[in-house]
């Protein structure tokens, strides 16, 4: 669907997004839509691109420079306090180019090769393959479904985390889309407290999260802040994932005496572009943002009724937050070996792999794809009304 758009997130521009170098669209056959990895189909907030613009027209691409605390640190402390009600301690927080950049130093900072990193799995398949090829074992806290949603098993944490030195929270969860509740973090609090665990709190998302349910960051329960990171950034929420930067509030002391001794070269530098889109997008784009979900929230109604007239018992849950669906075929017509590869073939749509999710590790969600409903409702139907043929 082409053509002039009538508000933000009411059209795509297929053509706009077939020609760029995004590779959820750049990458695919002119006959296939991409619903796979998580970009959105939408352009990005005015105040983002007006600050690239100002940028650009003053040809200001050297060295960053900005007297004082760096903007992006002063945005994200702000952004943090406003709307999800936790203030980050003054002086702990850095900022890096993205999340995977923070994981792999945590990893490499807090962590020795054969240590145990905890992580909810099905995970984020870059995240696995990070720990994997640190030469980290990795333990998978299993996400497990019931008539209530997803959720995972809180009964013994610490003896099953016993040898782990890091757990990696991805809160709200990717695939899923669970948003964790306090009784959840609760006990994985504890556990780390018991074995002295450093917590990588994964909460790009926590900007996407549907009413009535709320983002907790992890470091604002009780004592857990002196032993978290909690990583994050707008390149979710806002769209500007290429643009590459994203802040670590660095609870344990050790760890942020470690990095302040590293030659500061060692971790690079976000560029000028990324920091003011980071700051325009914290500070001015509240309205954008609240207009975005309004509509992921009718996007994930549709998925869910589509779900629920299924000719087999999918057992979908919506996501809680995100804008990620974890779809279940087994039992489909098109059997649980690889729904996505079939489904691009059979549909010309593409989703991500669900295999990919529970690399490396025991668990097997080869039977899943994850589909992003971050899209136009027209082009989302589509995508649906083509799975749907597929399917029959």
């Amino acid at each position: 669907m082409t053509g002039p758009q009538a508000g933000p997130f009411e059209t795509i521009d297929t053509g706009r997004l077939r020609s760029g170098h995004g590779v959820k669209w750049g990458s695919l056959s002119p006959d296939t839509i991409g619903a796979w990895v998580a970009d959105m189909d939408f352009g990005v907030p005015p105040a983002v691109r007006d600050g690239i613009v100002r940028v650009t027209e003053r040809g200001d691409f050297g060295y960053p420079y900005w007297p004082g605390e760096d903007p992006v640190i002063a945005a994200f402390e702000e952004w943090m306090a406003a709307r999800h009600g936790w203030r980050p301690e003054p002086g702990r927080t850095r900022v890096f180019t993205d999340l995977l950049q923070i994981l792999q130093i945590v990893i490499e900072y807090t962590t020795a090769p054969g240590d145990g990193v905890a992580i909810h799995v099905p995970a984020y398949p870059p995240f696995l393959a990070s720990i994997a090829r640190a030469g980290r074992r990795i333990v998978p806290l299993p996400m497990e479904r019931d008539e209530t949603g997803w959720g995972f098993d809180t009964a013994g944490l610490a003896e099953r985390l016993h040898g782990c030195r890091l757990l990696v929270l991805v809160n709200p969860h990717n695939p899923t889309g669970r948003v964790f509740t306090p009784a959840e973090l609760a006990p994985l609090a504890e556990a780390a407290g018991e074995l002295d665990l450093v917590v990588l709190a994964d909460e790009i998302h926590a900007d996407l999260v549907f009413a009535p349910h709320r983002h907790v960051p992890f470091a604002s329960l009780g004592e857990t802040a002196a032993r978290t990171v909690t990583t994050t950034s707008a390149t979710k929420a806002f769209n500007i994932a290429g643009l590459r930067c994203a802040v670590a509030h660095i609870g344990p002391g050790p760890l942020r005496d470690a990095l302040a001794a590293a030659p500061l070269d060692f971790f690079g530098q976000p560029s000028i572009l990324s920091r003011v889109a980071t700051v325009a997008a914290w500070r001015d784009s509240h309205a954008w943002l609240a207009d975005l979900m309004r509509t992921l929230e009718r996007n994930r109604c549709l998925i869910g009724k589509w779900a629920a007239d299924l000719p087999w018992d999918a057992r979908y849950h919506s996501p809680q937050g995100t804008y990620l669906s974890w779809l279940d075929f087994t039992g489909s017509p098109i059997g649980a070996a690889a729904p996505a590869g079939s489904l691009e073939r059979l549909a010309r749509v593409k989703l991500s792999d669900g295999a990919e999710f529970s690399q490396h590790t025991p668990i097997d969600t080869a039977a899943f794809a994850r589909l992003n409903f971050a899209t136009s409702t027209s082009n989302l139907q589509r995508i649906l009304d083509r799975v749907s043929a597929a399917l029959a």
